[in-house]
């Protein structure tokens, strides 16, 4: 169990450290990180980055960056501002067309990177300029809101008790039961198949420990949410996510092609593989998502902010390297991202619980980031080395 722990450090060291550092503040804020109403609180106020480290995660498994998402996020959410309050347009409608235009803006960054070969970093810097002033001046220097109901809904809202709880949420309990259990079949199926393969599956100590801790830890969220409001709604939105573009990354052709783009793309290139394309589309989506990002964010606040997004796209982009996701490019997860996301947003927190200034949360979000890449350099050099001695052999 010690040696398959051990071959697949890189992938539970994330849990095990998100563990660490959330135990290590649960204690340093003398209990207050898990209370239910912080638990929850946690989730609303780090959901926009969340979303973004997903799309991110995609951007950098192609060995690329997109520096534009905290401004498409800030125009997003002034665009809705201005269509939902100022031009009274349905909510429904304002939400489509607002993805819409983030996709586009997206689909304006692929083609100069993909099909005009300008450097990445260029274009979404100059995008990240673009869509700041984009945003003042449809907004006018000037906040907007306050937003219908039904808008706000999408980020301060939560799943209704359908079984009539009063003092405890049931529908929280009733939804976790349902997915611990659909986790455990998930699990036994994954063995199952493995063993008809002939693959060797994890050791059955290591099986058993992981279902009882994912198990244990679903129970403790499910107390979490009945002791509080219930599930948020943008949880769902989140979960929904967190499954679809797992199963893309993982279970698709279009998956396989961005780890190979990212991976190597000179051979991807030469297997067929259309590298343009993969770049083009990882930068709809990134948009896409900057601007679902933008919406949650300003339905959040309950106002369109000229100033709003700032830094977002350096959250996203440590979530994701925090996550496991590589510098050079055809390694990361998106579990790993939502991962390094919650371990920023404990660490940050927790220090304002303990009422420790911003900059110096910045600064320990900043070498954490560092570690993490430090630990990816460490783990490359000691694959290579061992192939390295292989061929030697």
């Amino acid at each position: 169990m010690l040696s398959y722990i051990k071959e697949n450090a890189r992938q539970y060291g994330l849990v095990i450290a998100l563990v660490v550092i959330a135990t290590t503040f649960q204690l340093l804020t003398g209990g207050v990180i898990f209370q239910p109403a912080n638990i929850t609180t946690l989730i609303l106020q780090n959901s926009y980055i969340l979303i973004l480290a997903v799309g991110m995660t995609l951007v950098i498994v192609t060995g690329r960056i997109d520096l534009s998402v905290g401004s498409v996020a800030a125009f997003a959410g002034a665009l809705a501002g201005v269509l939902i309050v100022q031009m009274n347009w349905p909510v429904w409608l304002t939400i489509i067309i607002v993805l819409i235009v983030g996709a586009l803006i997206g689909a304006w960054h692929g083609f100069w990177i993909a099909y005009a070969s300008v450097p990445f970093f260029v274009v979404t810097l100059a995008g990240m300029m673009i869509f700041r002033g984009a945003t003042m001046l449809i907004l006018d220097g000037l906040f907007v809101g306050p937003f219908p109901t039904s808008f706000q809904m999408m980020s301060a809202g939560f799943i209704p008790d359908m079984f009539g709880g009063d003092a405890f949420n049931i529908m929280a309990v009733a939804v976790c039961a349902v997915i611990a259990l659909a986790f455990i079949i998930m699990e036994l199926r994954k063995r199952s198949v493995s063993r008809r393969y002939e693959v060797e599956p994890e050791p059955v100590l290591f099986f058993i420990v992981k279902i009882v801790v994912m198990v244990g830890s679903i129970a403790l969220f499910a107390y979490w949410f009945g002791a509080s409001n219930g599930i948020p709604n943008i949880l769902v939105v989140l979960g929904v996510l967190i499954v679809a573009y797992s199963y893309m990354a993982n279970r698709t052709i279009m998956g396989r092609h961005i780890y190979a783009t990212g991976g190597n793309p000179k051979a991807a290139e030469l297997s067929g593989i259309k590298i343009k394309g993969v770049v083009f589309w990882v930068y709809v989506n990134m948009g896409m998502l900057a601007a679902l990002a933008g919406m949650v964010f300003t339905a959040r606040l309950n106002s369109a902010m000229p100033r709003a997004g700032v830094g977002f796209e350096l959250q996203a982009i440590a979530a994701a390297f925090i996550g496991g996701a590589s510098p050079y490019g055809g390694v990361g997860k998106v579990s790993g991202a939502i991962i390094g996301a919650m371990i920023v947003g404990i660490i940050n927190n927790g220090m304002n619980i303990m009422g420790v200034s911003v900059d110096m949360q910045q600064v320990v979000t900043g070498l954490v980031l560092l570690i993490a890449v430090i630990f990816d350099v460490y783990t490359r050099n000691r694959v290579a080395k061992r192939k390295q001695n292989l061929k030697a052999d």
